[in-house]
């Protein structure tokens, strides 16, 4: 059966389960965009700066908490900030950006001296203090030095901030930011995905019905403003990264300051999150594996949750590397914040970062315990698409192939072909998501655990598949982790035969041949 849909990314193939993907995704980004960029396995005290508090970027709040850093979002749409607050994943709301800056150097306010004050109570419960004659402000306990984990929101355009904190820097000499990112729908900038910081955001809402063309022009114009804030702040330290959102795509073509110096057109001043951050993890074949309970049963999420966990925990005493075993943990800690966390929307779905070997493993086991009456119902598994081999996407998951192939949409083809040959339950192939149509193709499956041994057979051959085909291709390109892990899947299944790729020892060696 053939269809034609809106769906785009994991929605395309029927597995999208709410944001508790994006939540993981971000939290995996954060953690290890401290380790590259800071040195720095605990991101306590650490302060990472973001806009967007949408569908998908709604995350970045309960990542920032869950990674143990400060975090500031800000969001121009206030029903998204009062959802997110609602919701449990955003503590504090502000439109006043002396406060966020206060609550970046200070945690606790006193007032001494006469002042004369409203405390309005919003919706939700949400508390707003309005300063109408403060006398004198004492502050203490700095928020960073004591290492508080905290997710703001700033009623604002993010511009505002980035400017803002520039500001500080300029004035003060202090640079308040460590990461940051960007979460705005700019693979969609002229239909509302971004907002221009020369407009509030009803006036814009306006504009955009009235007049698309100047709307287009402050639009461009807001994205010159926001990357020199960016720049002045990278100058002196703070580490960006473009989230795969065309965000440093399209300040390109509003003529900002985003050109990598000798590069091609594809690299920009500041890494996407997959050349610099998620690549690597890609290689290793660790990618955003989930599963669906059809039974609806927490409880058999529960014990789902505790199979993977005992599965990956197990991997571990049986001997892996260190930069295996370093994800294994995180994942490890994800399972059990997740549960905390209130992360479930709907389904009874669970989502975690796996290799090949972990999510053969831990879909054996849930296949067993389902054959052994402690599952009540068969589970679906499944992928995000931003995974090692689902998505052929030259701005963002295949950003850091630099053979030439990024531009190929070979690995996503073959993957909805190889999966549907190998037992997936359903496969499907669509184009759109993260950074707009055209400029990604997605491969994606579902494939039913019932407790039969012949889905245990399906999910042994088609998840190895589904995962050495991104790694095989990563190897191609002269990834080293993903020629070290592509070897070690052809020891583990001698039934896997991938041609290895000659590594070029000396660079000149093309140079020379043309000269005889």
């Amino acid at each position: 059966v053939a269809i034609t849909r809106y769906g785009q990314m994991t929605a395309g193939s029927y597995c999208y389960i709410g944001p508790q993907g994006i939540v993981h995704g971000t939290v995996l980004t954060v953690l290890n965009a401290g380790r590259r960029y800071l040195k720095a396995e605990d991101l306590s005290g650490k302060v990472f700066v973001t806009s967007g508090l949408g569908g998908m970027s709604g995350a970045q709040a309960k990542a920032a908490v869950i990674a143990g850093c400060v975090g500031i979002i800000a969001e121009v749409d206030e029903a998204a900030l009062l959802k997110r607050h609602k919701q449990g994943w955003l503590m504090e709301i502000s439109n006043n950006l002396d406060h966020c800056i206060a609550r970046l150097r200070y945690d606790l306010l006193f007032l001494l001296g006469f002042t004369l004050c409203m405390i309005c109570t919003l919706e939700d419960g949400i508390h707003e203090v309005h300063f109408l004659q403060p006398i004198f402000l004492i502050y203490s306990r700095d928020a960073r030095k004591n290492k508080i984990a905290l997710s703001l929101g700033y009623h604002g355009n993010v511009v505002d901030l980035w400017e803002r904190l520039v500001y500080e820097l300029d004035t003060t000499g202090e640079l308040l930011v460590d990461l940051g990112s960007d979460q705005t729908s700019c693979h969609n900038p002229f239909s509302g995905g971004y907002y221009p910081v020369q407009l509030g955001f009803e006036e814009a809402k306006q504009l955009l019905s009235t007049n698309l063309g100047k709307f287009r022009t402050l639009v461009q114009e807001s994205l010159k403003r926001h990357v020199a804030a960016i720049n002045r702040l990278a100058d002196k330290g703070m580490f960006f990264w473009d989230y795969g959102n065309a965000f440093l795509l399209e300040a390109q073509r509003a003529g900002a300051d985003v050109e990598k110096r000798g590069a091609n057109k594809t690299e920009f001043r500041y890494p996407s999150y997959v050349q610099d951050i998620m690549g690597d993890i890609f290689s290793l074949g660790f990618g955003p594996f989930r599963w669906v309970c059809t039974s609806g049963d927490p409880l058999d999420l529960a014990t789902t949750d505790s199979i993977a966990m005992s599965v990956l925990e197990d991997s571990i005493r049986q001997g892996v590397s260190t930069s295996v075993k370093q994800q294994y943990h995180d994942n490890i800690r994800w399972i059990r914040e997740a549960g905390r966390h209130s992360l479930v929307v709907g389904s009874q779905a669970r989502i975690l970062y796996s290799d090949q070997r972990g999510r053969v493993s831990i879909a054996v086991a849930i296949n067993r315990a389902i054959s052994e009456g402690r599952i009540k119902a068969p589970v679906v598994l499944s992928r995000d698409h931003h995974d090692v081999s689902g998505t052929d996407s030259p701005y963002r998951e295949t950003s850091n192939i630099y053979d030439g192939s990024a531009f190929c949409a070979d690995m996503a083809v073959q993957n909805f072909v190889g999966d549907a040959f190998r037992g997936a339950t359903w496969v499907a192939l669509h184009n759109g998501g993260g950074v707009g149509w055209g400029e990604v193709i997605n491969g994606g499956f579902g494939l039913v655990l019932d407790g039969s041994t012949e889905a245990e057979e399906r999910a042994k051959m088609m998840l190895s598949w589904d995962v050495s085909n991104g790694v095989a291709r990563r190897c191609w390109s002269g990834n080293d982790y993903a020629y070290e892990r592509i070897c070690q899947a052809m020891k583990e299944n001698a039934t896997l035969k991938v041609t290895l790729p000659h590594k070029v020892v000396d660079e000149n060696i093309l140079e020379q041949a043309l000269k005889h």
